[in-house]
């Protein structure tokens, strides 16, 4: 059976998520979150939601703003890699705890380690791009939706 493309029948809602990214991407930046924290977020949530398509879009972005490719396949194993930050470790575990939300429930350890490595503001929007890049990941995860060939 063929799955419903969701975000072509209901282009208006999708135009809204779109928005709602933009928006978020820009104030996370403004109040100081970097492209490439962002990118790691994005990527390691659709790493655990299996989404292929965020998944191929985020390390490429990645790629592009010069992630060192060891970083990008490292995200996989972040806690064993030794490759990120003090402040890029909380970041992810908090993707995973928000993205594993039925199993996790964000515990107060995770929480509370976010919160000393980011203002209040960078928190807010660091969560904020944590729950659209699941929301994302959902509708392609759903509908199936694969990334380009390789040929493309």
């Amino acid at each position: 059976m063929e799955r419903i493309a969701f975000t072509g029948a209901a282009p208006e809602l999708y135009k809204r998520l779109i928005g709602l990214h933009v928006a978020a991407d820009k104030e996370a930046q403004a109040a100081g979150l970097s492209p490439v924290l962002l990118g790691l977020v994005r990527t390691r949530a659709s790493q655990l939601n299996g989404c292929a398509f965020c998944v191929d879009m985020h390390t490429g972005e990645l790629a592009a703003l010069g992630e060192p490719i060891r970083r990008v396949h490292a995200l996989a194993v972040w806690e064993e890699s030794g490759f990120f930050s003090e402040r890029e470790e909380a970041a992810l575990e908090l993707t995973e705890a928000m993205t594993l939300l039925a199993e996790s429930r964000v515990p107060d350890e995770i929480y509370e380690r976010a919160a000393e490595e980011f203002s209040a503001e960078e928190l807010t929007q660091l969560v904020w791009a944590i729950t659209i890049i699941n929301s994302f990941n959902r509708l392609s995860v759903t509908s199936r939706t694969a990334p380009p060939s390789l040929d493309a």
